[in-house]
């Protein structure tokens, strides 16, 4: 049986250790792991500080430092946001080619891709979500240990704290 095409959706404001638990998993398991990159046509706001075109930078940083691109095929794709949810999850799967299972935690994500494609549920790693992050990063607090290093580069690169309004 081959290997399955996985898809990974999320926002990434930033990525995180707990993503990157899910893209090391999905390189294991998948012949190819697509990183959809939401809210991509959003920047600049608390909950979405960094453009679609940092957060894929700052992604790619991150499995670099560990050999993760280029020795497994892992591709990108930008998703806006859109008001019906079927069309954004078919929009994501028109962008994404083929995919055979869609890895979630997000209870909405699921819903939108329900019947649609096979469902992998993953846990969320407790304490470390991307708003939690920002909130650290806003205040200088404790953060940098919940990211892969490359991310604690490159928010200090983009302005670190200041890009959190």
């Amino acid at each position: 049986m081959a290997k399955p095409i996985g898809l990974f959706i999320g926002r990434f404001q930033p990525y995180h250790t707990g993503h990157h638990l899910v893209v090391q998993g999905m390189a294991k398991v998948c012949r190819r792991v697509v990183i959809a990159i939401g809210s991509s046509d959003k920047s600049g706001t608390t909950d979405n500080p960094y453009t679609s075109q940092e957060r894929k930078e700052m992604i790619q940083a991150a499995l670099q430092d560990e050999d993760i691109i280029p020795m497994f095929d892992i591709v990108f794709v930008e998703i806006p946001d859109l008001e019906d949810d079927d069309a954004w999850a078919q929009s994501i799967l028109d962008v994404s080619g083929e995919v055979d299972v869609v890895w979630t935690g997000n209870e909405h994500t699921k819903k939108c891709f329900e019947g649609k494609k096979e469902i992998k549920d993953i846990k969320e790693v407790p304490g470390i979500n991307s708003k939690n992050i920002r909130e650290q990063i806003k205040v200088d607090g404790d953060w940098r240990e919940k990211v892969p290093g490359a991310i604690v580069k490159s928010v200090s690169d983009l302005g670190g704290r200041t890009r959190i309004i």
